[in-house]
């Protein structure tokens, strides 16, 4: 089970990832390329090029956890790699919909309300 604080914050990797980095490659990953400290309480998500695979890097006190999800079928709509963007920071929410197998941006999604007043 992923345990959250609210001062977590989720980035995922743009773009695919091989897989077959472990933790310390993945670790060092998110140090060397993505310019984070992979010991912060965020988590680090990575997906692989055909999307059906997908590891989630968290620390946790005294050690890393690493989450893996495998797909029997269908995939994981990931975001593409945008230019020099190496990462994108997304809200819990919305990892929990890429996990379910929806889009990152969903239409059908309730709006926040900016209009907010009493009759």
């Amino acid at each position: 089970m992923l345990r959250m604080t609210p001062s977590c914050k989720v980035y995922l990797a743009a773009g695919p990832t091989d897989l077959r980095n472990n933790i310390d490659g993945l670790a060092l990953m998110v140090q060397m390329k993505f310019k984070l400290d992979p010991f912060s309480p965020n988590l680090f998500v990575f997906c692989n090029r055909a999307r059906n695979k997908m590891k989630i890097l968290f620390w946790d006190k005294n050690g890393f956890w690493l989450y893996y999800r495998r797909l029997e079928s269908g995939t994981f709509h990931w975001p593409v790699k945008c230019g020099s963007e190496k990462t994108i920071e997304v809200t819990e929410q919305q990892l929990s919909w890429i996990l379910d197998g929806l889009h990152l941006v969903e239409p059908e999604a309730h709006r926040e309300m900016t209009n907010r007043k009493l009759i």
